[in-house]
């Protein structure tokens, strides 16, 4: 592949993907401006309100968004291959449909706002692969594999909550409006369900 190439795949993908962000926050917040995500429901049909903690905070929203990652990879012609290890680089490797050697890297971070600015925002270790490019050590693909490197960051405004679990706000499913609810669909292979098919769900230990 000569540079003119991959200086074309380059700028189609970083395109497309500022394009794609632009629509997240209407994904994830409803028009006031609020969370779509409202906590943890259980078998019982009551909904646990989500604490302040930044590690669960930060799960909650990646996986709320990657039905939309996976969308995004589908219609601009690329696979999403997950990072086989927690600790590997990076969260989600795009591969080109047509063109296997094409290849774009794409971590997800989050952090929340502070009045002096946001809070620690990390870009990941970069640690022996990036020094050795050619090495696959804690990486998915050697890093000069990839044409493009990228940070997928959701910063957001947080509400301090008690650490105390006791002051946990729970509420019941009927609080919620029924015009928000969405139909059955996949993410890749988990499923996206409603409330109606709760019980049918299966958790895994």
């Amino acid at each position: 592949m000569n540079l003119k190439d991959k200086g074309e795949y380059k700028a189609t993908f970083k395109k497309d993907l500022d394009r794609f962000t632009d629509k997240l926050e209407k994904y994830v917040s409803t028009d006031h401006g609020d969370w779509s995500v409202k906590g943890f429901i259980d078998v019982y049909k009551n909904i646990y309100a989500i604490s302040s903690d930044t590690k669960i905070i930060s799960k909650i929203l990646e996986i709320h968004i990657f039905p939309q990652i996976l969308q995004f990879a589908e219609e601009t012609g690329y696979k999403i291959l997950l990072t086989e290890y927690q600790n590997y680089y990076p969260d989600l490797t795009f591969i080109n449909k047509e063109n296997e050697d094409v290849k774009f890297a794409v971590d997800l971070k989050t952090t929340y706002r502070k009045k002096s600015g946001i809070s620690g925002f990390t870009l990941g270790s970069h640690g022996s692969y990036f020094k050795e490019r050619d090495k696959k050590k804690n990486i998915q693909f050697p890093y000069n594999q990839y044409l493009g490197h990228y940070c997928l960051g959701v910063i957001y405004t947080r509400t301090d909550m008690p650490d105390d679990h006791s002051e946990t706000e729970i509420y019941q499913i009927q609080e919620l409006q029924e015009e928000h609810e969405t139909p059955n669909k996949k993410a890749g292979e988990r499923e996206v369900t409603t409330v109606r098919d709760l019980k049918s769900m299966y958790i895994c230990y």
